[in-house]
């Protein structure tokens, strides 16, 4: 369990920080870049569940929550780099966590309308927020293919983020749908 006593240490004043195996790394390294965009989406999404307390249903509030828990657990998995071995027990992404999106994602586009257009980021506030966490996600998304690229990544964390930005978008397009703001459709050259 974490304990934090105290939250300065002064160990990054030369621009290094540590990863969960005890190396030094530049601040400015990738995996720190992935952990960091990891932490901006989830404080997107922890406004997004500030707008959605305002819902009746409390599901969107919950399974944002489960997310944000979720992403927590993803930070920890890329900050432990390298492969498993027999016996380790690193916190690591599970394919049932990307199950899970799936089933979530499945029951809200249910209720929704097939698209007939791109949808611009809005309608209620918990959407607009959600469609920004959602960019947020993607870049986390494209950094960690980055990184898979020269460096070992566990693979359900690549796929638990593009999961991740699909549900974040059907969610928010659900909340538009359950709000009755609606979707806000793309004009493609509306605006001449």
């Amino acid at each position: 369990m974490v304990k934090l006593n105290k939250i300065y240490t002064r160990t990054g004043d030369k621009g290094q920080t540590g990863l969960g195996d005890g190396r030094r790394v530049a601040k400015d390294s990738l995996r720190v870049e992935v952990m960091g965009t990891v932490d901006e989406a989830n404080g997107v999404i922890g406004i997004a569940r500030l707008a959605a307390t305002e819902l009746t249903d409390p599901e969107p509030n919950a399974a944002l929550l489960r997310i944000q828990n979720d992403l927590f657990d993803l930070g920890a998995d890329v900050c432990m780099p390298g492969e498993d071995a027999p016996g380790d027990i690193r916190l690591r992404i599970t394919p049932a966590q990307v199950k899970r999106l799936e089933k979530e994602i499945d029951v809200m586009n249910a209720d929704l309308a097939p698209l007939t257009s791109f949808i611009l980021p809005g309608g209620a506030e918990a959407a607009a927020h959600l469609h920004l966490a959602r960019s947020v996600v993607r870049r986390a998304e494209r950094e960690c293919w980055t990184l898979a690229g020269i460096e070992h990544v566990n693979a359900p964390v690549l796929q638990y983020l593009n999961r991740l930005s699909d549900h974040l978008f059907v969610l928010a397009r659900w909340i538009n749908l359950k709000t009755g703001a609606g979707d806000v459709l793309w004009r493609p050259g509306g605006e001449r």
